[in-house]
This record gives structure tokens, C-alpha cells and sequence, in this order.
């Protein structure tokens, strides 16, 4: 009996499939957050809003947004939500880790890494590797105030290099939706912390477009030995499992635009490193 319900299931959800996928788009429906800088609020400001509408013109569709706080529950209620049987709220999420488990994910469009980012004047200044944190004078280090995240491998790199003492935690995510990580860098400039780690298209923006405070920026390098300092991540777009052919056109979207979409990425400071290789996503 088990065997059988399991046999059903399966079916409808294959079928479902085979209803998207048949279907004709009349709009191109992407999932975003309404409050997330740099990469797209509700007055399309972010980087992936200028993605988005790249690629609706490319298709000749009008682009509309599914709007939901990039948090726990994010691609149920928006990619994975109904509105009707084989009709979601929206059929793609612009930013998501390569093989990100959740959804099928396309190639890379580009590849970005955690950085450290102090403000100059504050003991940092002749920090231009992570090995040169080591020979900052006792007297100077002792002043150091550095801001790190609840999650993330920035308060194990701070560790290794001896920075734990010196740290002021931050909650990567608040209870209002409107309040994003790029506020700790705010904190940088208001003189309240001197330096943290943060995730590098966050950091790129904000030292873009910050003209307050001389701030650098150096990208941090993966650890071979250990796991979880790793920085870099390839960043892909997002579609349902077992939408093939729609996830053959976002691919193809990516390749013929990139150009224009690694201009976008200059133009809003985002660092960028390697693609790094990874196996193939034609298993989704």
C-alpha cells in the first residue's frame, strides 16, 4: 500500500512538471526580496533586478517580481508555492549557490568571496594579506574592535589569525525584514567597530558607493586543510527540479548576456574571483 501512495505521488508531481513545462510563459515571474541590497528590492535598485529585467527583454516578456524575505522558507513559499495546479507564484530565483539543494540550480553567472573590509587609519593599513595581521604592533592591536556575524566563517578566520578577543557579535539576520548585513558596515563608518568579514558583494557595494570613510576591501582565500573556511562560492540562478527545458533557456540566457551581466556587476563594485569548476547539473 506504502509502495502504491508513493507510486501516486510521484505521478502527479511528474505531471506537473510535464503541465509547466508545456505551458507558455506570458511573463517572467522571479522570486526576489523586497528589502535586500545590493542584490534587489521592490524599487528594482539591486543587481539581480537589472538581471531580471535584461533577461525579460531578451525573452519579450513583461517582468514580474514574487516578493518574500530571503529567510528560512524562502523557495517554498515563492519558486515550490502554487497558485493553481502547474501555475507558481514564480519560476525563478536569481541568486543561489551552485548546487544549491533546494532547487535545480543553472551554470555559474559568477563566482564572488568573503572579504575583510576595515576602514583605513584604524591599525589595518598595512594589511594586504591575511598574514600581515600578524605583525601589527602590540600597542595598535590592542585598539583593534572587529564586528562578526553569528554565521558564516568569518569568526573562524578572526580566530586564526587572533582578532576573537577583539570581536563584537552581529546577528546576521534581525526580526525586521527591512534590516539587511550591510548595516555592519555602517558601523565601520560611524567609528563603532574597525574592521569586519562579510560576504564580498555586499562589501563591494558598500565601499562603492560609500564616500564618508577611506575603506579597503581584501578577498579572502579558502583554506585547503580546513572546510569550513571556505570563502568563494560559485552563484547560479534557480529553477524547479525537473524543469529542463526552462532551465536550458535560463542557461542560454546566461551565456548570450554575460557580458552585459558582468558589466552590471562592475557597475554595482561586486568583487569577482574564478568560476570554479564543478560536475555537471544535468543530473537536476
Amino acid at each position: 500500500m506504502k509502495s502504491l501512495k508513493l507510486l501516486i505521488v510521484l505521478y502527479i508531481l511528474s505531471c506537473q512538471v510535464v503541465w509547466a513545462e508545456s505551458t507558455e510563459r506570458t511573463e517572467l515571474k522571479v522570486c526576489a526580496d523586497p528589502y535586500n541590497l545590493p542584490y534587489s528590492n521592490k524599487k528594482s535598485e539591486g543587481f539581480e533586478n537589472k538581471i531580471a529585467e535584461l533577461f525579460a527583454k531578451d525573452l519579450g516578456l513583461p517582468l514580474k517580481y514574487e516578493w518574500f524575505p530571503q529567510r528560512m522558507g524562502f523557495i517554498r513559499n515563492t519558486l515550490k508555492s502554487e497558485v493553481t495546479y502547474g501555475n507558481f507564484k514564480c519560476d525563478l530565483v536569481m541568486g543561489v549557490p551552485d548546487r544549491f539543494e533546494l532547487a535545480a540550480t543553472t551554470k555559474p553567472y559568477f563566482a564572488s568571496t568573503y572579504v575583510f573590509v576595515y576602514a583605513k587609519g584604524r591599525g589595518f593599513d598595512n594589511v594586504k594579506k591575511a598574514s600581515d595581521i600578524d605583525n601589527i604592533p602590540e600597542d595598535v592591536r590592542k585598539k583593534i574592535r572587529v564586528g562578526a556575524f553569528d554565521r558564516g566563517p568569518g569568526q573562524l578566520w578572526l580566530f586564526e589569525h587572533g582578532l576573537f578577543g577583539h570581536m563584537k557579535p552581529y546577528m546576521a539576520q534581525s526580526g525586521d525584514i527591512r534590516i539587511n548585513p550591510i548595516n555592519i558596515l555602517d558601523d565601520i563608518v560611524d567609528n563603532i567597530i574597525d574592521a569586519t568579514v562579510i560576504w564580498g558583494p555586499i562589501a563591494g557595494y558598500y565601499v562603492k558607493k560609500n564616500k564618508n570613510v577611506e575603506l579597503a576591501l581584501m578577498p579572502l582565500q579558502s583554506s585547503q586543510e580546513n572546510a569550513e573556511m571556505k570563502f568563494d562560492y560559485n552563484i547560479s540562478m534557480a529553477v524547479r527540479h525537473g524543469e529542463n527545458s526552462w532551465k536550458a533557456k535560463i542557461n542560454e540566457l546566461i551565456e548570450k548576456n554575460q557580458a552585459n551581466i558582468n558589466k552590471i556587476l562592475n557597475d554595482y563594485g561586486i568583487p569577482v574571483v574564478a568560476i570554479k569548476p564543478t560536475r555537471s547539473n544535468d543530473d537536476d
